[in-house]
């Protein structure tokens, strides 16, 4: 130990020789060799070398700044400055190395804030590696196929910090980081005195969301787009603390199965034989948002001063018939979940267009037959009944499901990471409850998942259409719920912390460009079926108890060479948008 008051000249330099002398003599103690020469190296970030070259050390050049982990190389992005202490002059001679100028090491400050090397700071996320079925050689190359895939939309951004910011976003949002909010990002790939510049391309930048979404929509119709495809919407809840961030409101999560304070957003996917994905969000702004109380919140939140209030269901319409209205991706079905499968004004008008498979709740009322409509008996006092009503009640459609005689089927819907997920399905002609009176007729269909859990849903799909076609619209409606749980597991859709509205749309529109390259990466290489459970493609196994029961017409058993025999093109929605329910 040196105490700060000693001083000794050239000190550095004298330890220096001091412990090459003592070096040279163990090594030959050890293992009866001479030693040629010494290998240092110098972080240039925060030491100069002196030492060294005032104690005769040469400069030879630099590493590349990779550091080794495991049987691979990570780069940290830090290139060491590398020098030599030669011990015999002859050195070159004896282990055949020829002399080559020595570059001098650069004076100039290190920037590397572009380079997309800086991207290998982080790995993938592990998970990921096992969804592609890739192996870790493939998965070292991801980093260079993802500077490609973001190349594909510089059109959209209007300066080059922003084409990299968002390569480093993406990168961090498929990485093996914890949080994978803007911060951690930030800190781990570009160092702690970027957070704030990756935070401003997050909430304050000028690039247009929408436009990379468009883009992003683009490349995917040429890849996935199919008559066989269905549309399908869903909302998607974020819990949160406090009251600072756009739209968020005691609403009822679905998340945790409650009303509690949360962001809701409403999503648009697609799902065809040839893949999934995620094509438009917005955030639902609660109505009470839009009073003078909120006003101060609008502006510290950047909520654009011309939104005005809209329902989901209209949020989920207008996304639906913009999309449609594109022509980009063909398809005669839409899928839903429940709070908007329950919106009778959505199904009706939905159902002008396309077939639906719409998901329902367990106390929806129907008749398994068309009831009688008259007016009730007189009951012998009181005015006489002046209204005709169905004779007989309606039932629910949980009830339906327990009763023993329904003909259930065990049907694989697929191949999922643990093996083939199977499930038992039943489908019965229903004619819907409607205000009291019976409404339109149509397929419930029941599915019992491996869990015992039941899920309704009703199709307009016409009564001649095959099972198999059902299970498959089932199978596919549940895409959806796949791509919210894989952006939720893996790669950070609810790890943002951004406050403005702005910044809750780019950071969705990453998240859907980050599965974008996934899913081409999934389709490239191959592997596990890219479908699985999600579309239920190829052709269902194990289909079995196929037998006609007295609540099941005849279909018949095997698929037609089409997906959808007799249904025509169905590709455009009507003008006026549904109310609420």
């Amino acid at each position: 130990m040196i105490l700060p008051w000693v001083r000794v000249k050239n000190l550095g330099s004298y330890l220096l020789s001091q412990v090459t002398r003592q070096l040279i003599q163990d090594w030959f103690c050890y293992y009866e060799q001479q030693l040629l020469l010494l290998e240092t190296f110098v972080d240039p970030r925060f030491f100069q070398g002196t030492v060294y070259k005032a104690a005769g050390w040469v400069h030879v050049g630099s590493t590349l700044g990779f550091t080794r982990q495991g049987s691979f190389y990570r780069y940290h992005g830090y290139p060491k400055e590398v020098y030599l202490c030669p011990l015999r002059a002859d050195f070159r001679s004896i282990i055949g190395c020829q002399q080559r100028p020595y570059p001098k090491p650069s004076t100039a400050p290190v920037e590397r804030s572009t380079d997309p090397m800086l991207l290998e700071r982080v790995g993938w996320d592990p998970s990921i590696a096992a969804r592609l079925s890739i192996d870790p050689e493939d998965v070292s190359k991801l980093t260079q196929r993802l500077v490609r895939f973001v190349q594909k939309f510089a059109s959209c951004f209007q300066k080059k910090e922003q084409i990299f910011n968002a390569l480093v976003y993406l990168k961090g949002l498929a990485s093996d980081l914890n949080a994978k909010s803007v911060e951690p990002i930030a800190i781990k790939i570009l160092g702690e005195e970027k957070v704030r510049a990756m935070q401003h391309f997050i909430t304050g930048s000028t690039w247009d969301a929408d436009k990379v979404l468009d883009k992003s929509k683009e490349e995917l119709a040429e890849d996935i787009s199919g008559d066989d495809g269905m549309f399908t919407l869903d909302s998607s809840e974020f819990p949160k603390k406090g009251k600072d961030s756009a739209g968020v409101e005691r609403q009822y999560c679905g998340n945790l199965g409650k009303v509690e304070n949360c962001q809701s957003g409403v999503f648009l996917g697609y799902a065809s034989s040839k893949g999934y994905a995620l094509l438009n969000r917005k955030l639902y702004m609660p109505e009470i948002w839009f009073t003078d109380e909120y006003a101060e919140r609008r502006e510290k939140t950047q909520v654009p001063e011309d939104l005005t209030f809209q329902t989901k269901v209209q949020i989920a319409w207008e996304m639906l018939e913009k999309t449609v209205k594109s022509g980009a991706f063909a398809g005669r079905w839409v899928g839903m979940d429940s709070y908007f499968g329950k919106n009778t004004a959505l199904r009706d008008a939905i159902g002008e267009k396309y077939y639906y498979f719409a998901d329902i709740h367990s106390n929806t009322l129907v008749w398994l037959e068309r009831p009688e409509i008259s007016l009730s008996p007189y009951k012998g006092r009181g005015p006489y009944p002046k209204k005709k009503r169905p004779l007989t009640d309606p039932v629910p459609v949980s009830k339906i499901a327990k009763d023993p005689t329904l003909p259930w089927e065990t049907v694989s819907m697929g191949e999922g990471a643990k093996g083939p997920i199977t499930a038992e399905v039943v489908r019965l002609r229903v004619i819907e409850h409607r205000d009291g009176m019976p409404g339109p007729e149509y397929w419930l269909f029941l599915r019992k998942n491996a869990n015992g859990e039941i899920k309704y849903a009703f199709c307009n799909a016409p009564e001649d259409i095959p099972m198999e076609e059902l299970i498959r619209a089932s199978s596919m409606r549940w895409s959806i719920e796949q791509l919210f749980q894989e952006g939720k597991s893996y790669l950070g859709m609810d790890h943002y912390e951004v406050r403005s509205y702005p910044g809750w749309h780019r950071h969705m529109t990453l998240v859907f460009l980050i599965m974008h390259f996934l899913l081409g990466v999934r389709r490239e290489f191959g592997g596990k079926k890219l479908y699985n459970a999600a579309i239920g493609l190829p052709a269902f196994n194990s289909i079995s108890n196929r037998r006609p029961g007295k609540h099941q017409k005849n279909d018949q058993d095997c698929l037609d060479q089409h997906l959808f025999l007799g249904i025509g093109s169905r590709q455009s929605c009507c003008a006026a948008a549904p109310a609420d329910g």
